[in-house]
């Protein structure tokens, strides 16, 4: 019986064994190195944690879930680089009575993403992503837990497109 379960499960052990790009997140990462530019800020509203904060989240998103090495050069595997061109809030929801219930904050952010080891995979693309807050708070008081919420999904839509192919 035990070797039965060793012909069968040997080989299928190195075929996964030899692939060597897959991870358990789905991504597929064939390079060794990475090099993450920090955020440049080109929004109408200048916060000044914000390009620092999403930076942060994307690179912590990024090295935790693939392994690569940070490099602060122009060799590096795949380079990621972008800009915040959006920092808006808006009314979401509104009463009868024509007065705001609810305030939503909207970050936007250009992202290019080169890959030197397959360049089909290079992307410039915009990523946005909102969340609502009461209008009893103000925006200074709900500020920095809404730009960590919304840099972490930020952070795994660019994660998503530059290594899981979804």
């Amino acid at each position: 019986m035990k070797r039965w379960f060793v012909f069968l499960f040997l080989p299928l052990f190195v075929v996964l064994s030899g692939c060597g790009v897959y991870s358990f997140t789905g991504a597929t990462i064939e390079g060794k190195t990475i090099n993450i530019h920090v955020m440049e800020n080109r929004a109408m509203n200048v916060v000044p944690s914000l390009t620092s904060t999403l930076t942060d989240k994307i690179r912590s998103r990024i090295l935790s879930q693939t392994g690569l090495a940070p490099v602060t050069t122009d060799n590096a595997d795949y380079d990621i680089s972008g800009a915040v061109t959006g920092y808006n809030v808006t009314v979401s929801g509104v009463q009868n009575t024509q007065q705001a219930t609810q305030n939503r904050l909207t970050i936007t952010i250009d992202v290019t993403f080169k890959n030197k080891l397959n360049e089909k995979a290079n992307f410039n693309q915009s990523f946005s992503r909102f969340a609502d807050f009461p209008a009893t708070s103000s925006l200074q008081s709900v500020e920095t837990s809404l730009i960590n919420d919304i840099g972490a999904q930020l952070a795994d839509d660019i994660f998503n497109k530059a290594f899981v192919n979804w």
